[in-house]
């Protein structure tokens, strides 16, 4: 399956600023590709990342920045300093603090919406209701502020629902909950601090049913382009079983979704997505990310993010041509019409990541890592960090509870598995976990523990 991004007016790029250096926010996984993918472009010269990690001076014209994403004048001084051309914020806690509109505020061109369009994401709630407004499909809700509220309405409604924090809870917030007394017991643990103050008040929503896919537009405020579909697997364990993570795999293009189907969800979710932030006054630069279920009445929204997902944004990396650097800088000058034409590979790539143990609840870390990938150059394999850092002696150590995304592309389904899990054989760190079942939706392979 190929997708390719097509522009009818085309402006030469030439028309665009220089853009040589860049910064990424950010210092997971996601980041890393990011980072990788820019490096990619012959006209960048240096791609530094706030703050980075373990793996970000290995790769090729990559440089750490020792400031936390929550320091925006740091981060100010340093872009002017650095003379960067290009900001990219990568994840939703800086966006959701308003990290775009300081930048912005400094004259600087940065990929990634204001305080205001990040709510798609930092509310559960406020994305509901500009659903409700657009009349975009998405499963029936209640919303609670209180755990008597919640447990009325469940009495009410008497069957199993989805109980979600409003607020972010770095993806795990949501308990997609089989019965009645499962519900009840996710509504106490929201209602007791399990996320903190994201959990303050909670949607409760029907379950819907039907395989999920992950779609990413990037828009420039005023239109979007789409790129290829994504399926991502949130459960920790085999079978789609256990807790919910930030996401345990990835592969892409997911062949649910063709592209008469793509057509299909921008005209009826994205573009009404994207013109209802706009009836908001919101001017929204960035990525708009829409988790969809594919149901038997059709895709229904089950949440928007307002940044690429992590980890199919380290499967989509490698499928994207050299151009993507252009296209996200028109993106945040607001005019995606002078980008140049983004063409994607006509590949599989698929991500696995490794964890450590005791992920998501309490994961281990200060593990050294092994790695000997660079002794066998003959995978086609990237390898991306995510909770990794180097210690006073310069080893590589573990340091979050996603560790490494190990990402490989193929000709086909069965290639790009067999081999990226033949790369994920050759990591090794104490506890290393991962599942063994990405990709189950696409594979006809029996890869064996």
């Amino acid at each position: 399956m190929t997708f390719e991004i097509v522009r009818h007016k085309q402006t030469p790029e030439q028309n665009l600023p220089k853009l040589e250096k860049v910064l990424v926010i950010g210092r997971g996984g996601r980041e890393n590709a990011l980072a990788w993918a820019f490096s990619q472009f012959n006209g960048i010269k240096k791609i530094y990342v706030a703050p980075g990690n373990g793996g970000t001076a290995k790769q090729n014209c990559c440089h750490c920045l020792n400031i936390e994403e929550s320091n925006s004048s740091a981060i100010i001084k340093a872009c002017k300093d650095l003379t960067i051309d290009l900001v990219v914020i990568g994840g939703e806690k800086p966006l959701a603090s308003g990290l775009a509109d300081k930048l912005r505020d400094a004259k600087l061109t940065v990929f990634g919406p204001g305080a205001d369009g990040a709510q798609l994401e930092a509310s559960k709630n406020w994305a509901k209701e500009l659903m409700e407004e657009a009349s975009i499909p998405t499963a029936h809700y209640w919303k609670a502020t209180s755990e008597e509220d919640a447990l009325s309405i469940l009495n009410t409604v008497r069957k199993p629902l989805v109980v979600k924090a409003d607020g972010l809870a770095s993806g795990k917030g949501v308990t997609v909950c089989n019965s009645i007394e499962e519900t009840k017991l996710a509504i106490q643990k929201v209602f007791t601090g399990k996320f903190g103050e994201a959990g303050s008040k909670i949607i409760l929503e029907e379950c819907l049913q039907g395989p999920e896919v992950s779609i990413f537009a990037i828009s420039d405020g005023k239109s979007i382009e789409i790129m290829p579909p994504a399926q991502d697997h949130k459960r920790l364990l085999d079978g789609d079983k256990g807790p919910n993570t930030g996401g345990m795999g990835a592969y892409a293009p997911a062949k649910i979704i063709n592209s008469e189907e793509l057509k299909e969800i921008k005209e009826k979710i994205l573009d009404p997505t994207l013109k209802a932030l706009i009836r908001r006054n919101i001017d929204y630069r960035g990525v708009i990310y829409a988790g969809l279920m594919l149901t038997k009445d059709g895709p229904k929204v089950i949440e928007y993010n307002c940044r690429f997902g992590d980890p199919e944004c380290q499967a989509l990396m490698p499928l994207m041509d050299a151009s993507l650097a252009r296209v996200l800088q028109s993106a945040a000058l607001g005019s995606l019409n002078r980008a140049p034409k983004l063409s994607v590979k006509p590949l599989i790539s698929v991500c696995v990541i490794a964890s450590t143990s005791g992920y998501p609840e309490k994961p281990k870390t200060g593990d050294l890592i092994s790695i000997d990938l660079d002794q066998n150059n003959d995978l086609p394999v990237q390898l991306f960090h995510s909770g990794t850092k180097l210690n006073e002696q310069g080893n590589l150590i573990t340091s979050g509870g996603r560790v490494l995304s190990i990402v490989a592309q193929g000709n086909n389904y069965e290639d790009a598995f067999k081999t990226v899990y033949k790369a994920v054989k050759l990591v090794n760190f104490n506890g290393i976990f991962y599942r063994y079942d990405i990709g189950y939706q696409v594979r006809s392979d029996d890869l064996n523990h």
